[in-house]
């Protein structure tokens, strides 16, 4: 009499139950995946991309006499363009040093265009 009170009788599925559909799979696995994956998409990797292409567009168009800041926080003048990994920049009165375009954090002030001289 005790022993049927703790266990339970187990009932039996019917057919149609136990048989796990193909759609059941992809809705409660495959789904949520997919929706992870375009929500972050949209969150993270698309402006992580356009912060990306703009800042590679910002180094590429640094000009001789546009004020920048390094990513090392050295805020100067280009003097000279090197070439197209390198710019001279003036952080004080006759001290010049060389960075890497990529080491470019901000352009602060454009200059205006060099006229060439005829």
């Amino acid at each position: 009499m005790m022993e049927t009170l703790l266990i339970t009788p187990a009932y039996a599925q019917t057919a149609a139950g136990a048989a796990v559909g193909l759609n059941d799979i992809l809705i409660q696995y495959v789904a949520p995946f997919g929706l992870i994956f375009i929500i972050m998409y949209f969150l993270v990797l698309r402006p992580q991309t356009k912060k990306a292409k703009d800042h590679a567009e910002l180094v590429k168009n640094v000009r001789r006499g546009d004020s920048i800041v390094t990513s090392g926080g050295l805020i100067g003048k280009v003097t000279k363009v090197i070439d197209d990994a390198e710019v001279e920049i003036e952080i004080a009165p006759n001290v010049r040093v060389r960075v890497a375009r990529p080491m470019i954090a901000d352009v602060r002030s454009k200059a205006e265009p060099v006229k060439e001289q005829a």
